[in-house]
């Protein structure tokens, strides 16, 4: 199908409903792939402007999970920023001030853990984030990451391990 077999005020609406459904997620997964808020901002921006311009290719493909296919091109644009001169010569420890409001909120433990799954090795933090924060299963999980699924699952089992570690490997009951 070509880009001219859908009308454009078409394109304008879907982009529109993805922006309402979607954009919050984003600009979490992109939060914590880059521990800056303004960075965020700006690729989940980069995001919905790719989906813009990719929305031909969309139509061919049939893709069926729109949610998985936008976190996809939000972590790819993560990945160009990460490797970007400007990103390597930057400070990227995470601070509680550089939070976004809703994590601001959280209770000290909450907060914690957000900050401990912020030091994940990327790999691993993208499945966490996705997995419980986005409310995927490892199928769109490895969609959305381009990943075999059996890989999205070792990974998101490594990250429980990691943080179980960092949090002195106890029951969950005494958390």
């Amino acid at each position: 199908m070509e880009q001219a077999a859908v009308p454009s005020y078409v394109r304008e609406q879907r982009l529109q409903e993805w922006i309402d459904l979607y954009a919050n997620d984003i600009i979490r997964i992109c939060f914590v792939y880059l521990a800056d808020r303004d960075q965020a901002e700006d690729a989940m921006q980069d995001t919905f402007l790719k989906a813009w311009k990719s929305m031909p290719s969309y139509e061919r493909k049939g893709i069926e999970n729109d949610k998985a296919w936008l976190m996809r091109i939000a972590v790819n644009v993560c990945r160009d920023y990460r490797r970007s001169a400007w990103f390597r010569h930057v400070d990227r420890r995470v601070s509680l001030d550089s939070l976004p409001r809703a994590l601001e909120a959280a209770d000290g433990r909450d907060r914690e853990l957000t900050m401990d799954i912020c030091r994940l090795p990327v790999k691993y933090r993208q499945v966490v984030l996705l997995y419980y924060f986005e409310g995927m299963n490892t199928r769109e999980v490895s969609q959305a990451l381009g990943l075999a699924p059996a890989t999205a699952h070792r990974r998101l089992k490594k990250a429980e391990e990691m943080l179980k570690d960092a949090w002195g490997g106890g029951d969950e009951d005494e958390r």
